[in-house]
């Protein structure tokens, strides 16, 4: 089975800015007690063995130990509920891993997949800043940072990052997370928003 996603996706985890599981690719520890985070893909354009997927979305959020690479992730899915069935069961495929690509790569980790929801998506931009609404549980709002010059500020050579190798930097406000019962809350923590590009 072939498939390919294309899109933008805006993040945000429970640790301070800026992530240091992301900058080391999973080989220092979270800044909390474990890693709690919320990846928002918007699809833009999409097929998955024939499915036509774009204009949908996809939250992933997970926890994991605070050393990422340790394995015992949860991980649960929150899919867009404008998304027909067929699309809810293809997206579904391709973000629980079993068909492959990066997702797939996170497989190993997943100790406990929670299932799958659907709930309405709302994404907002302004400039530089993103706000994320799904349903009632997870809003969160993200301000990407960029030089006096007005570039933006990245990481690069990102290997462990399912979404990218090149990430753009930005930080979450009003963050306010109750997904699968995986929860946080606050402000100036890490976030990333840019596009990416998968396929399998």
């Amino acid at each position: 089975m072939t498939w390919n996603l294309s899109g933008t996706f805006y993040e945000n985890c429970s640790c301070e800015a800026i992530c240091p599981c992301t900058w080391s690719n999973m080989q220092r520890a979270a800044t909390n007690d474990d890693c709690r985070a919320a990846l928002l893909f918007d699809i833009e354009s999409g097929d998955v063995d024939g499915v036509d997927v774009a204009g949908t979305s996809v939250l992933m959020v997970i926890q994991t130990p605070p050393m990422m690479l340790e394995g015992n992730w949860k991980a649960g899915l929150v899919i867009d509920d404008a998304a027909s069935d067929a699309q809810v069961e293809a997206l579904g495929s391709v973000f629980s891993g079993a068909l492959g690509g990066p997702p797939g790569a996170l497989g190993p980790l997943i100790a406990d997949f929670l299932g799958v929801e659907r709930l309405p998506v709302s994404i907002t931009s302004e400039g530089n800043r993103h706000h994320v609404v799904v349903g009632d549980v997870a809003d969160y709002q993200l301000t990407k940072h960029v030089t006096p010059e007005g570039e933006q500020v990245q990481l690069t050579n990102i290997i462990a990052h399912p979404a990218s190798a090149t990430l753009d930097v930005a930080h979450a406000d009003s963050v306010a997370m109750d997904v699968f019962g995986i929860s946080w809350s606050g402000d100036g923590r890490s976030g990333f928003s840019n596009g990416f590009s998968w396929a399998a």
